[in-house]
């Protein structure tokens, strides 16, 4: 999960790519409402680094919204002996989590210098002992909700060195999946989390039969464009899922665990499936914009997270993984010390413990608007850069609106008479407007506004 930068122009050039299919341009199932999605925050979640958090910085996370965290599980740390596993360090921070009802999405990786040279897993024997492994993790943190990623961004020389290859990852994810099944059978497993959608890299595993053992599919979004764009290629990807997916007359109809955020309690819940009847989704594991970037700054990152947590939203996205949750560190020239929502410093005398960025406050605001709301539609107000999302929670509705053009302009949104308050997206600036017989008329641009009715006309 480091080395953002130049991970993150191989993730643009696929999304090029991609975006030179036309066929995928307009995809009919984009921002289409799902009956079974959950509601906004529910499937929110944020990237870590650390097992031992600092006092305090769970509460933040949790304060923000947030319901899940990602962070890697390491083998080398975790078997440091043949067949001998230390998970204390995990123990300690599930106990944290649990505090702040918080649960986790565990990357099973790298390699093991038992066992390899270097973070790639590719004879027969590391694969086995890889597996033995992570089933003892499952098997010790069994029936406590926790998300097992089988890999990180294996499509990658980073983390499958010298170079990429889908086979040996799919043989690897093969071995664990099968150990899975037989062993820790209610336990999610996901994959493969790949750098960008990488279509050439996912369609080997699907036809190498991974489909078979994953409650669902792990990609990292990554781009420097609009995060809008990733619409068309999760219709894309959902439409190769369908293709592939387990029928109940192949492979023995492919049943096990799937993963859904929906509970009584705010929490995930396992939903069993099988044959032609089985779901699986998407999941955004990870998905950040530096604020270091090149025309990027704090309050365009702000405003590109809530627009990339809306997308995913609006595209039945159930889980959402912002990278990242602190800044890596403080050197303005370096794009990879800040994807974070809080800046670097701990500060053990403040009410909170890190200084929020814009991008906290974004999230913040985000999760407290629409908690208990559901995507509704996407209304047609024009143009299709204009972006208005309906949220519906019993009979209100609530609405998100922005545009992806760079001229600020003026939109109608068909709402019938009454007053509204629209928000920005940070939180502050509310105003009232009342709208018309037929429309209300608001002010977009390319950071989001949020509308609720306060009051409708008297009769």
């Amino acid at each position: 999960m480091k080395f953002r930068l130049s991970l993150t122009f191989l993730s643009v050039f696929l999304s090029f790519s991609i975006s030179a299919d036309r066929t995928f341009t307009n995809c009919p199932q984009a921002s289409f409402p799902n009956t079974n999605s959950e509601t906004l925050g529910q499937g929110l979640g944020v990237n870590i680094h650390f097992t031992d958090p600092q006092p305090g910085e769970l509460k933040m996370i949790a304060d923000a919204g947030f319901r899940w965290v990602r962070m890697d599980f390491v083998w080398a740390d975790t078997e440091r002996e043949r067949g001998r596993y230390d998970f204390s360090a995990y123990d300690r921070l599930m106990q944290s989590l649990d505090q702040f009802k918080l649960h986790a999405l565990f990357i099973l990786d790298y390699g093991n210098p038992l066992y390899t040279p270097d973070k790639a897993v590719r004879t027969e024997e590391a694969r086995q002992a890889f597996a033995r492994w992570a089933v003892a993790a499952a098997k010790h943190f069994a029936g406590r909700g926790v998300i097992w990623e089988m890999y990180n961004e294996p499509n990658v020389p980073l983390f499958w060195p010298p170079r990429p290859n889908v086979d040996e990852y799919a043989a690897l994810a093969l071995t664990v999946g099968r150990a899975f099944r037989a062993s820790v059978p209610n336990e999610k497993l996901i994959g493969p989390a790949t750098l960008g959608i990488d279509f050439s890299f996912l369609e080997a595993c699907f036809k190498a039969g991974l489909l078979d053992y994953w409650s669902a599919v792990s990609v990292h979004p990554y781009r420097q464009t609009n995060p809008e764009d990733a619409a068309n290629e999760y219709c894309r990807l959902r439409q190769m899922i369908d293709q592939y997916r387990p029928r109940l007359s192949s492979r023995g109809g492919g049943d096990g665990p799937s993963v859904s955020t929906q509970s009584d309690s705010d929490g995930p819940s396992v939903r069993t499936a099988s044959g032609s009847d089985r779901v699986i989704p998407i999941i955004s594991g990870e998905w950040g914009f530096s604020s270091a970037w090149p025309r990027i700054d704090e309050a365009k990152q702000s405003a590109l997270l809530a627009r990339e947590l809306l997308t995913n939203v609006a595209n039945g996205i159930p889980i959402s993984i912002w990278y990242d949750w602190r800044d890596d560190g403080t050197d303005p020239k370096e794009p990879e010390h800040h994807f974070g929502l809080v800046r670097n410093a701990y500060m053990s005398d403040g009410a909170q413990v890190y200084q929020p960025k814009p991008a906290y406050l974004t999230t913040k605001t985000l999760t407290d608007f629409f908690r208990g709301y559901r995507f509704e539609q996407r209304l047609t107000v024009g143009s299709d850069q204009d972006y208005v999302l309906v949220f519906a929670k019993g009979a209100d509705r609530r609405i998100a609106a922005w545009t992806t053009s760079t001229d600020v302009h003026r939109i109608a949104i068909p709402l019938g008479p009454g007053t509204f308050l629209v928000t920005k997206h940070t939180g502050d600036a509310t105003t009232s407007s009342s709208a018309n017989q037929r429309s209300l008329t608001i002010e977009v641009s390319s950071a989001p506004v949020y509308v609720t009715r306060t009051a409708r006309p008297k009769t």
